[in-house]
């Protein structure tokens, strides 16, 4: 770790996989003679997560050991925590593709290669386990656990070599890796940064809690996760444009800083929240905020699952300082931003509105209260709708 950085990366080294110059070009060549696998949109962020170092110290797909150690334990076969196997999955058909091959060459989006990957061994995974060792549960209405059975039944393990990173032609001005991202503090001045995962827009709710957290830290980072979600999920481009008006009005300038998350959302709870908070380690955050219902889905999780596990963990295990908030509302006699934590207040003085209701006020093109929403931020989502329902 170097004076300017604020926190060491998971495992203590940042990973890089990205070949450059002559070797870059000795690994196309050798990719036009390897049987090649398509990755899927999902294990495509993997790879781009590995890439760039969000995995650190992964260098590659995980192999059957660790695969086994993780579902039993949280943690890596080395000891060091972590919770969601990260595997590139074969059909049948690829496992016989690939034959005795040491090699493989990994293709993506009709994009060309991508990756070589060393193939160290195939294995079959174990769906049951899989389940329930990350998500908690079968049922195949979990859009996580349904995900995990359409993919293949064996994984790939190896190192990884990328010749590029998959192309996005979208938010071109917050694509930073996470050595981009620790530079960009450094530059700042920030030692300690506090990151906050979103795959939803931001309310006057995330908002309060994200500028409590500000309070106690440096710099915040707004990390908004942008690989693949529930089709019901309100679109990547929408939900940046929710976050750029809220930065240009109600948000420090020197001391936020919105970048993008490669990774494809999980759905798996409490085992997610110390994933994205390891990755978020990488980089370059001392802390993280967890919510009620932390990449939950459903009635899957408790409210507050996602915050009892980082107790499973021995202090200072993880490396990074979780930040724990309950719901926070609007409170009429308080007149101002709260949590059950401070507010003596009952349900009839807090403005609270559901998901549900929310989206029916916006389809109907009603603004939701200044206390739940801010007016910049509603009228980009009655724009979003309108837009929608003329197509």
């Amino acid at each position: 770790m170097t004076p300017n950085e604020t926190i060491a990366p998971h495992g203590g080294t940042l990973v890089d996989l990205l070949a450059s110059g002559p070797e870059a070009e000795k690994l196309v060549a050798e990719a036009a003679n390897y049987p090649k696998i398509d990755v899927g949109e999902r294990e495509l962020s993997d790879l781009e997560m590995l890439t760039v170092g969000a995995l650190s110290p992964l260098t590659g797909f995980q192999g059957e050991k660790d695969y086994h150690s993780i579902l039993e334990t949280m943690h890596l076969a080395d000891g060091l925590p972590w919770t969601i196997p990260v595997t590139l999955s074969l059909t049948d058909e690829d496992v016989k593709r690939i034959g005795g091959a040491d090699a493989v060459t990994l293709t993506g989006g009709g994009e060309g290669p991508l990756a070589v990957l060393q193939v160290r061994e195939i294995f079959r995974r174990d769906k049951k386990k899989e389940s329930l060792g990350v998500f908690l549960t079968e049922d195949l209405d979990h859009p996580g656990v349904r995900a995990l059975h359409e993919a293949g039944e064996y994984c790939a393990a190896g190192d990884v070599r990328a010749i590029r990173l998959p192309e996005h032609r979208d938010f071109q001005a917050y694509r930073r890796t996470p050595e981009q991202t620790r530079a960009e503090f450094a530059r700042r001045g920030w030692r300690t940064v506090v990151g906050f995962q979103t795959r939803n827009p931001i309310h006057r709710a995330h908002e309060y809690i994200q500028k409590c957290a500000l309070e106690t830290v440096d710099g915040l980072l707004v990390h908004p996760l942008m690989g693949a979600t529930k089709g019901d999920d309100v679109p990547a481009e929408v939900r940046m444009r929710c976050y750029e008006v809220l930065f240009e009005n109600y948000y420090p300038k020197d001391r936020a800083l919105i970048s993008v998350f490669p990774a494809a959302m999980r759905y798996a709870g409490p085992k997610e929240a110390i994933w994205h908070a390891i990755c978020r380690k990488n980089y370059g955050c001392t802390h993280f905020v967890v919510g009620r219902d932390h990449a939950g889905v459903g009635e899957y999780y408790g409210t507050y699952d996602a915050q009892r596990i980082f107790e499973e963990f021995e202090p200072g295990e993880l490396g990074i300082t979780p930040l724990m908030f309950e719901h926070s509302f609007w409170c009429n006699r308080c007149e101002g931003m709260a949590t059950p934590k401070t507010c003596p207040h009952d349900e009839e003085d807090r403005v609270s509105l559901s998901g549900t209701k929310v989206r029916e006020m916006l389809r109907n093109g009603e603004r939701p209260p200044a206390e739940f929403s801010r007016p910049e931020v509603a009228h980009v989502l009655i724009e979003a709708m309108r837009d929608s329902s003329t197509r």
